[in-house]
């Protein structure tokens, strides 16, 4: 990683529960910083209530005002926070440092086979546990057994790295234990070597009608759904207010990951962002401007590529995610697709919020996959679960929709 100063990352939590806590970021520039930086405070359950960001395009000042849990967990959310940030050698432009040059190499891959007798909630209980513990859940393969057992298979990496040694899979195993108690009748995790990971990563077949269901329309259609998307925004770009930077103006519907979603649109263009400010405007809107340039270090004067980014972040702060529930003859099937940086990242906890609404709803899980999926010029992280119509409460295709998508969405 190279030379991180323990003073990079400075957070200082706040006194009263009402007031927010404040997390300053002070180390060398990148693109696309600012979007590692937001994903990681997303997933430790933060609001960014305010930001201030400041660069010269070698150093940047970024101060994030963040509400969450008093469980916050601010020690370790430091830690992740620093392994974002650049090394101080690639500032100083010592280029010998090769290290910090090459691309980080692919993480390794676990397989933990869980093995339980059924009940309601098992797979939510299952996804905390492995979320508390900074495990990725990259793929899942769950089934129902006509006796009542279920067989998980998560297909899982370890954001501490350490799920080689006996002591960090024995920790998975007595969490696993502990929440699970009696239901759990085996567990069991392996590494998984080069080719059988590669194997794994072939998703199973995604329908033309779904496909063009939740991917066909990638403008913004006025009377869609309120209840699985948000009213669109109101963009506007500047060239005049600045000489070296465009200013895009940004009002929108206030949601979770709101700040999260816009970065990386703009890590995907590869856009440097110079001068950035978020304020709330009352409880359901807020308000961003960014002062903004091309990597070149140019303004974006081009009016087909305003024109392709402002709709492409309409697109994503109206629906950030895309959520549906398919029927398959007597089954339903609730799918949520996920947008994937260029860099293969995305948006943290969708399977765990998708999990915890299904258990509040009462609604039994028979069967559960994720996968990767390449949709046009885009990939996707796609959730398909299988709803289990036995014994289920009756619930709306609407409420189920709704429950899901402000589960995804909202922090309340």
């Amino acid at each position: 990683m190279g030379i991180v100063y323990d003073d990079a990352v400075i957070i200082r939590q706040s006194e009263k529960e009402e007031e927010p806590s404040v997390i300053t970021v002070n180390c060398p520039d990148k693109t696309g910083l600012g979007c590692d930086l937001c994903r990681i405070i997303l997933f430790f359950g933060l609001t960014v209530v305010r930001i201030d960001v400041s660069t010269d395009g070698k150093w940047c000042y970024i101060v994030f005002w963040v509400v969450g849990k008093p469980s916050t967990r601010w020690g370790l959310l430091k830690n992740r926070l620093m392994g974002a940030c650049p090394s101080f050698l690639l500032a100083c432009g010592l280029s010998y440092y090769r290290a910090e040059l090459q691309p980080p190499k692919p993480p390794d891959v676990f397989l933990l086979k869980l093995c339980c007798h059924d009940r309601r909630g098992l797979l939510h209980d299952v996804t905390e546990v492995l979320c508390e513990l900074e495990l990725t859940i990259n793929k899942v393969k769950v089934s129902t057994t006509p006796d009542g057992k279920v067989m998980d298979l998560f297909f899982i990496t370890d954001t501490r790295e350490l799920l080689h040694t006996k002591k960090r899979s024995d920790d998975v195993y007595d969490h696993l234990k502990y929440a699970l108690r009696d239901v759990v009748i085996s567990c069991e995790i392996e590494l998984m070597g080069p080719e059988t990971t590669s194997c794994c990563q072939g998703p199973s077949f995604l329908s033309d009608t779904i496909t063009e269901d939740m991917f066909g329309r990638e403008t913004i259609d006025e009377h869609q759904d309120s209840s699985i998307a948000f009213k669109c925004p109101s963009i506007t770009m500047d060239n005049l207010l600045s000489r070296s930077h465009t200013l895009v103006q940004i009002v929108c519907q206030e949601h979770k990951g709101l700040l999260y979603d816009v970065m990386r649109t703009l890590k995907d263009y590869n856009i440097q962002i110079s001068y950035g400010r978020l304020t709330m405007k009352g409880k359901t809107e807020c308000e961003l401007d960014l002062f903004i340039m091309q990597a070149d270090g140019k303004k974006i004067v081009d009016p087909s590529k305003q024109n392709s980014l402002s709709s492409r972040l309409r697109m994503e702060l109206s629906r950030p995610l895309r959520v549906a529930l398919i029927s398959r003859g007597p089954d339903t099937e609730l799918i949520v697709a996920n947008p994937i940086e260029l860099s293969g990242m995305g948006r943290p906890l969708v399977f765990y919020d998708i999990t915890l609404a299904l258990k509040m709803l009462n609604r039994p899980i028979f069967s559960a996959e994720i996968g990767r999926y390449e949709i046009g010029d885009r990939k996707w992280e796609v959730y398909r679960v299988l709803l289990d119509e036995g014994d289920g409460s009756p619930v709306s295709k609407k409420e189920i929709e709704g429950t899901v998508w402000k589960m995804l969405m909202s922090w309340k």
